[in-house]
């Protein structure tokens, strides 16, 4: 079992950025795919980014490509989101995920974070 735990959102103006993080209990972390997801009010949630257990290989939706980074510290057993130029349609609820199967498939993703709230005000 891990438990997942995501701060760093926030309101900010449309261009600022911020920094997610994504804290992990356990030390089983580092076996773990992780990835980045998002549910804005009224629609489904979404890939955002995800990134492999050696932090090797990244993924991002094509929304995100170029402004969001994904990035993972195993030794501190925390996970990461860096967004850039934010946008209004960026305002959602992020959440982070775990999971020991492939990092591009959603149904992968076995633990979830209950995520932090993005608001980018325009």
């Amino acid at each position: 079992q891990v438990q997942l735990v995501e701060s760093g959102g926030g309101l900010v103006q449309a261009g600022d950025s911020l920094r997610l993080s994504c804290a992990a209990s356990g030390r089983t972390f580092s076996s773990y795919a992780m990835g980045w997801f998002r549910q804005a009010p009224g629609k489904e949630r979404e890939f955002v980014a995800a990134i492999s257990s050696s932090g090797s290989l990244t993924h991002y939706a094509n929304s995100v490509k170029g402004r969001f980074t994904i990035s993972r510290d195993n030794a501190k057993n925390t996970g990461y989101l860096q967004m850039n130029s934010l946008k209004p349609e960026d305002t959602a609820v992020y959440s982070c995920a775990v999971g020991s199967g492939s990092m591009y498939l959603i149904r992968e993703y076995k633990f979830w974070g209950q995520g932090t709230q993005v608001t980018v005000s325009s």
